[in-house]
């Protein structure tokens, strides 16, 4: 099982120049874990791409398809105290927005169980910051 930050859920939503890397990364592992936010997250980003014409009404809808079927099956980390007292910690020590220090904050509690945890991202500074706290980063 991989924890997937919400960048690394997108390319398999809507076609990108990441997504057969990501479809690769499912196909050999489809046990996912997310922070419970990730589907707000998806939907942010599949509203931007429509109102912004880089897809149709349409493909939302096949996307938003493809986004129940994962979330039928992924593992999510609830919101809790201790999420949120690790993303504030994160905060303090690396240069995040919020989202993404809840992000990896729910990694992190996630990985608590979990022997040598991937983390799988796009994003340069969430990769970053979660090596530096012990995951091993899988990177879109």
């Amino acid at each position: 099982m991989r924890f997937w930050d919400t960048s690394a859920i997108g390319p398999l939503l809507v076609e990108e120049p990441r997504t057969a890397r990501a479809r690769d990364l499912l196909e050999r592992d489809a046990d996912l874990a997310i922070w419970w936010a990730t589907p707000v997250e998806c939907w942010s980003m599949l509203a931007r791409r429509v109102r912004e014409g880089g897809i149709s009404a349409g493909n939302e809808a096949e996307a938003g398809s493809r986004l129940d079927v994962l979330r039928g099956v992924w593992y999510e980390v609830l919101p809790s105290e201790t999420v949120r007292t690790r993303a504030r910690r994160l905060l303090r020590l690396h240069a995040l927005r919020a989202a993404d220090a809840l992000q990896l904050a729910a990694a992190l509690v996630w990985a608590r169980d979990e022997e040598n945890a991937e983390f799988v991202s796009a994003d340069g500074r969430l990769c970053e910051a979660a090596r530096l706290e012990g995951l091993v980063m899988v990177r879109l």
